[in-house]
């Protein structure tokens, strides 16, 4: 808490607003007793000026282009951690030791596996049904397979769905991508790492032994740790108050998948991808360009600039360099990524971009990665909700544990009609 409080002044009555300060970043108006002392709530529409909670997990500086997770910046953990590790420090709050890391690995390989029955509930949907509506589907069907760990009042309970979560996310994305393509599901491998493992069971076949190409497993592996977690995002916000509900955190997790499906979120990179193949030829960027820098056309660049980071996105110059490895690597000719790595030069280096402040960010690079790799662009989001399950169970680790935590409930600016009463059918006019 602040030494320092706020005053709001409403209908001629001074209310005193305490005023909390956090590590680093802006102040917080505690407006929690507001309504109680002067029957009036706050507006703010897509709360972009409310903190919604506390949290010690991610802090993000928009204007200054910096991402922490428990401190530490996004680039150095991207550049000298495994996933794993990330994961720890996430549910745990500090890097673990060499002992701390091999026990959690370990634990994490041996909830690999995922029921025999739900290979028939796969079934149930549509070969062509897009990979989210799978997942948001066998994820919240979780909670019917591990009756075991699905008492939230239970710290053991929730580390055990904590683990199974993180464990079983690669093996269900796998297993998404190969029913779409017709192709039978590969088995766990825990000889091999988080990231290898799930190269396997996407792109190995039975009767065949998958090389993992480390270069490809690298750029996995950092695209898993740049999108980890992002604070008090839309998903994570949904799992937050699915949670506080006291929801299972196998439907609370899918909740957010749910959310994370839309096009402005974590469907951001397939719209990215989806543009470059609209654009499809290097001699059309011209035209693209001028129309993006044309306010009355509809057009718009995708993949770059951000809500929140008004300068760069500390994880664009990462994915970025993560991208030519790639591309370096695999040398593929392909008209899409030569559109890519046009734009992305014109956008370096082009006033308008520039004034602006519209560098290419991570979604970017991300989809041109992806499909350098060779993944279907449906596949995108169904890998970023992989990823990003990790934060999303820490989070709602951390809002479960918090006392202050109540069920959330937002208000309204009501306006529509006052009370009035009701006509008979026969005499409305």
């Amino acid at each position: 808490m602040s030494n320092d409080s706020a005053s709001l002044n409403l209908a001629g009555k001074d209310v005193p607003l305490p005023v909390m300060s956090g590590t680093v970043g802006p102040d917080v108006v505690d407006i929690r007793k507001l309504y109680g002392q002067t029957g009036a709530f706050t507006y703010d529409p897509g709360f972009t000026s409310t903190a919604s909670c506390q949290s010690a997990i991610t802090y993000i500086d928009g204007e200054q282009g910096i991402l922490l997770h428990r401190g530490y910046p996004i680039d150095q953990l991207a550049e000298n951690s495994t996933f794993m590790e990330v994961a720890y420090l996430l549910l745990h709050g500090e890097l673990p030791n060499k002992d701390e890391l091999d026990k959690f690995v370990y634990t994490i390989s041996r909830h690999t596996m995922v029921h025999e029955q739900l290979a028939t509930f796969f079934r149930g949907f549509r070969r062509d049904a897009h990979p989210m509506a799978v997942l948001v589907g066998v994820v919240g069907a979780l909670s019917s397979f591990y009756h075991d760990s699905t008492d939230i009042t239970d710290p053991q309970q929730r580390l055990i769905a904590s683990h199974r979560l993180i464990a079983k996310m690669p093996t269900l994305v796998a297993m998404a991508y190969k029913y779409s393509i017709g192709q039978p599901f590969l088995y766990p491998d825990n000889s091999l790492g988080y990231t290898a493992n799930f190269l396997r069971m996407t792109f190995g076949v039975p009767a065949e032994h998958y090389e993992v190409n480390p270069v490809i497993e690298r750029a996995m592996r950092r695209i898993f740790i740049l999108h980890a977690d992002h604070e008090q995002n839309a998903s994570t916000s949904t799992v937050r108050l699915a949670g506080s509900s006291g929801a299972n955190p196998f439907a609370c997790i899918a909740a957010g998948i749910a959310c994370l499906w839309g096009p402005a979120h974590g469907g951001a990179n397939e719209a990215a991808l989806n543009m470059l193949r609209e654009i499809g030829d290097v001699k059309r960027i011209p035209e693209y360009i001028a129309r993006a820098k044309d306010k009355d056309d509809p057009f718009r660049l995708m993949g770059f600039g951000h809500r929140v980071y008004k300068n760069f996105d500390p994880r664009a110059k990462v994915m970025k360099a993560t991208a030519d490895e790639v591309l370096k690597e695999l040398n593929i000719s392909d008209p899409v990524l030569d559109v890519a790595k046009e734009l992305e030069h014109i956008a370096l280096s082009d006033s308008y971009f520039i004034d602006k402040k519209l560098y290419p960010n991570v979604d970017f690079y991300s989809g041109v990665i992806l499909n350098a790799i060779g993944f279907p662009t449906e596949m995108f989001t169904a890998l970023f909700a992989l990823a990003r399950t990790v934060g999303w169970v820490a989070q709602w680790n951390e809002m479960i544990a918090d006392p202050e935590q109540k069920i959330g409930r937002p208000r309204q600016l009501y306006t529509g009609s006052a009370q009035r009463d009701y006509v008979q059918v026969g005499d409305r006019k």
